[in-house]
């Protein structure tokens, strides 16, 4: 299986004792997103959004699996090919190093 890193950043899978790293390819997928205010909780201001349409997403092919954001694959409920980062791994300063496992659609 072919794994194509659409975020524009690296992306380290973290698996048991090893861990697998994908890095960007330069093109990005990128979600749409309206946001519009809806209310206030408490006083403090809350807003809506909703996603749009998603660009720079190649067709679904077989033999390959598209790393993007979380945004894009839950804009897209229908694509089987897409994954997105699973929980974050930090490091001991609480930064993101990676990711255990990858998120799937269905």
């Amino acid at each position: 299986m072919q794994f194509i890193n659409l975020t524009p950043h690296g992306i380290v899978v973290f698996m048991g004792e090893g861990r697998i790293s994908f890095a960007p390819t330069g093109a990005v997928a990128r979600v749409a997103t309206q946001t519009v205010p809806a209310g206030t909780v408490g006083g403090i201001p809350c807003f809506k959004t909703t996603l749009g349409e998603v660009r720079g997403l190649p067709e679904q092919h077989p033999q390959r699996m598209l790393i993007v954001s979380s945004m894009v694959r839950m804009a897209c409920p229908e694509r089987l090919d897409l994954v997105s980062p699973g929980e974050l791994v930090r490091d001991e300063n609480g930064r993101p190093v990676g990711c255990q496992g990858l998120t799937i659609n269905g």
